[in-house]
């Protein structure tokens, strides 16, 4: 059985690592499976321009983990921004903790990074964090609180993070898998067309 997540991937035709280092492999669900949930899979019918906002809105609140009311929320925050909105909702999404966590290699995926700050295993600049959707800012250091660090989770982090290397805004400490928010997000690989989503709310 496939589950909900890999449907999703399914349904929108586009991989979107949403399980972590299965999306590298075989076992990848689009893989596998290319064509449209559903029992004998429905053909991806052409869609119209509101069709295709709709899909790239999609692809973002399913690839951050977000819910609507969060993503218009973000919308309306990076509006505000003298710079490019699309840019700006990208820095957001980016300077969530669950994403950093994800960025930092200390989670497989976005949603296993979720599951790890509210389980308290993460710190932010050495107080802990049970908010996902924290903003991190330059300078804050994120790390494995101390005590967790012993969790089967993490048993094999420490020979992981040898051979990870974060994007260019952060910067890891490998020994002490503590990461450090060095720079605004930039050079993200984008999976979705941040602009479509712009032009919807914009309506």
């Amino acid at each position: 059985m496939f589950n909900t997540t890999e449907k999703r991937e399914r349904s929108l035709g586009t991989k979107l690592f949403l399980k972590g280092g299965r999306c590298l492999s075989q076992k990848c669900a689009t893989i596998r499976r290319p064509h449209r949930p559903g029992m004998h899979g429905k053909r991806r019918r052409s869609v119209s321009e509101v069709g295709e906002q709709l899909m790239e809105k999609q692809k973002i609140k399913y690839s951050y983990g977000i819910r609507e009311s969060q993503m218009q929320k973000i919308f309306n925050q990076a509006a505000k921004h003298k710079g490019v909105t699309g840019d700006r909702i990208l820095q957001i999404l980016e300077q969530r903790l669950d994403n950093v966590v994800f960025r930092l290699g200390f989670a497989l995926s976005r949603s296993i990074g979720r599951q790890l700050v509210g389980h308290g295993h993460i710190t932010v600049n050495g107080r802990k964090v049970t908010i996902p959707s924290f903003s991190v800012r330059i300078g804050d250091r994120i790390a494995i609180r101390e005590l967790s660090k012993d969790h089967p989770i993490f048993k094999e982090l420490s020979v992981n993070l040898k051979k990870f290397e974060p994007p260019v805004w952060l910067s890891l400490d490998q020994d002490k898998m503590e990461g450090k928010v060095v720079g605004v997000p930039q050079g993200i690989d984008q999976l979705f067309d941040v602009n479509m989503v712009v032009d919807y709310y914009s309506k």
